[in-house]
């Protein structure tokens, strides 16, 4: 007989459910469990920082000096503030609609020290993107001022790879990169055990109301989707001056295979078939920007965690001020450009982001039992979002055929 095999997520949704039967039914007493969650959570940190510089000094330094010029700029230029626009919507749609508040979780923020005044003040979050000392920043943990160097060392492999030699560097850097990946992926095959043992853990000692954030959560995440999807299609329709429903009907398919998939890099081929036949992107835009969007164009990664954030922050009371609020968003923005591609990507780019903002880590695992549903929610987003970045590089350098709207 051949074995059942079950996805990731799967196995971590089974988890989340036998892990919330087993606190309900547990006499509250469950030490042992609890530290094999945290045990869980320290293996995701212990190799974030090198997963995240080698993600992204990978993606940039991949770049030739070509695609570094004009059209490169631009298309980065885009994937940058799409994404930034996209996380500052969901802070927005979070603190309206507050979906982490009257969930009555006194019992999970008791004894739970929380500092909002640690981000420090507005010059002291724009002076904390740039780093002193790079190996102090990776001590530290400090994933802005690791990214900020990682774009820059990338940026400058690319322009002297080929004189200078650069191209042995870049290739051990995926090497690296291709082992980090490994141990990751080691590491997230632990992920049904450790959230198992977190959410059985907190359940037993907390009850079930820890669990209630997440259905407003979802449906809140969800709305935000939406209405940004709905807005960001109406000004590339406007901007492009394509017509709406001919702009619907050729972002459909790669639309639901999205959502049915929940994966960007399965979603890319028909993304590029249907960029060319149905929009009417040339190939040498849709070729570029949207194998390159995959990486580092992530308008849903973005929205999601910063959204996130919003929620955990409101369940434990923390406060913020509208300068964090931007540094929430701008963190979002560039966490978003190391999304790792592998199972429970989430859980780690959760894991990068949360603590950064002063919040307990262990807040990220009642949200694991909703994964799969933000996963379509995310992948949905950042697919339309790369296409719709290549529609206006597209439109900028006068590549788009508008006769393909008329068949």
């Amino acid at each position: 007989m051949k074995k059942l095999k079950l996805s990731m997520t799967t196995k971590i949704m089974l988890a989340v459910i036998l892990g919330v039967l087993f606190g309900v039914l547990s006499d509250g007493d469950l030490t042992s469990l609890k530290l094999i969650g945290d045990i869980f959570l320290r293996l995701i940190q212990m190799s974030i920082i090198l997963l995240v510089m080698g993600q992204i000094i990978e993606a940039v330094g991949s770049l030739n000096s070509k695609e570094l010029g004009r059209r490169g700029l631009k298309t980065i230029g885009i994937f940058l503030g799409t994404s930034f626009l996209a996380a500052l919507f969901g802070i927005i749609i979070g603190y309206w609609l507050k979906p982490g508040v009257g969930n009555q979780l006194d019992t999970l923020t008791n004894g739970v020290d929380i500092d909002p005044n640690s981000i420090g003040t507005s010059s002291d979050v724009i002076l904390n993107f740039f780093s002193p000392n790079v190996i102090q920043s990776m001590a530290e943990g400090n994933i802005a001022q690791i990214i900020i160097f990682s774009v820059l060392f990338g940026i400058a492999m690319s322009l002297v790879r080929v004189e200078s030699g650069a191209e042995k560097v870049l290739g051990f850097i995926k090497e690296f990169n291709h082992i980090i990946l490994k141990l990751v992926l080691m590491i997230m095959n632990l992920a049904p055990i450790g959230i198992f043992a977190l959410i059985a853990s907190t359940i037993g000692k907390l009850g079930l109301g820890v669990m209630m954030p997440l259905l407003k959560y979802l449906g809140v995440y969800g709305l935000a989707t939406a209405i940004y999807l709905l807005l960001f299609t109406v000004f590339i329709s406007v901007t492009c001056r394509i017509k709406l429903p001919k702009l619907v009907r050729g972002m459909f398919q790669m639309s639901v295979i999205a959502l049915a998939t929940t994966s960007s890099a399965i979603t890319l081929p028909t993304a590029m078939k249907d960029a060319k036949e149905k929009l009417g992107i040339s190939e040498r835009v849709s070729k570029f920007v949207l194998p390159l969007g995959m990486t580092l164009n992530s308008n849903g990664a973005a929205m999601h965690m910063a959204i996130t954030v919003i929620t955990i922050a409101q369940i434990y009371g923390a406060e913020y001020t509208l300068t964090q609020y931007i540094f929430i968003a701008a963190l979002s923005t560039l966490v978003s450009l190391s999304n790792a591609v592998v199972p429970g990507a989430g859980l780690v780019s959760m894991a990068i982001i949360i603590p950064q903002m002063g919040l307990p880590l262990e807040s990220i695992a009642i949200f694991a039992g909703v994964e799969w549903f933000v996963g379509m929610l995310r992948t949905i987003l950042n697919v339309d979002s790369d296409v719709y970045a290549a529609l206006l590089v597209a439109k900028s350098e006068g590549d788009i055929d508008y006769s393909v709207y008329d068949q």
